[in-house]
């Protein structure tokens, strides 16, 4: 174990408030007040702390106490997976490019099932309009069901995706963030992190060599 980077000996005393704790190089929280969430977002639900317009917000389906904030972004009519906190440690992990951290979604896509050649082109990178993809993992699980899996967090990448190989988007549900899944937990609800959950996400992005796509 290590403390702010340095091998923990007996007896320490750690500063709960401000301290990196790390076991094996995973992030391991200590602060008594740091909370996580783990919510299935609805449809129509918007991954903001408030929202002009007076649509729902993520935040209106957690508890109001202690304030957390969501941990990457869903678009409005993208349901799934997504982490709710106040710990910015594991928040800046999670959501930081250089650490990659895989996201599972499930498309229900216009046009059936793609062709070999648009496969390949998600496997291998497509040209967006603020720049080539990185490679993804897609599968096929049906006539126009796609799973695919990527490590980057771009604005609405998987629709950007699907659209730039004539493949837009019907539906789309993040079913996976880095080691953390729940196929029981119903749209718009929401429970708590284990803490071997939440130091399997710190894990996943303290991976330097990921498991990647």
């Amino acid at each position: 174990m290590t403390v702010d980077g340095d091998v923990a000996t007996l007896g320490r005393r750690v500063e709960t408030a401000t301290a990196r704790v790390e076991v094996d190089g995973a992030l391991v929280p200590v602060a008594p007040d740091l909370v996580y969430y783990l919510l299935n977002k609805p449809d129509g639900v918007v991954t903001t702390a408030d929202d002009p317009q007076g649509r729902p917000t993520v935040l209106g389906l957690v508890p109001t106490e202690p304030r957390v904030y969501p941990v990457g972004r869903l678009d409005l009519h993208t349901e799934g997976l997504l982490v709710l906190t106040n710990d910015g440690v594991l928040s800046q992990l999670l959501t930081h490019p250089s650490h990659g951290v895989l996201k599972e979604y499930v498309a229900e896509v216009d046009g059936g099932t793609p062709v070999p050649g648009a496969l390949r082109a998600l496997r291998r990178g497509v040209e967006l309009d603020d720049g080539l993809t990185a490679p993804a993992k897609v599968g096929v699980l049906g006539p126009g069901v796609l799973r695919l899996t990527i490590h980057e967090g771009r604005n609405r990448q998987v629709r950007r995706m699907c659209d730039a190989v004539g493949h837009p988007v019907r539906w789309l549900v993040r079913t996976r963030i880095g080691p953390v899944r729940d196929t029981g937990l119903a749209p718009g609800r929401w429970r708590v992190l284990t803490p071997a959950e939440v130091r399997a996400l710190a894990g996943a992005a303290n991976d330097s060599t990921g498991t990647r796509a």
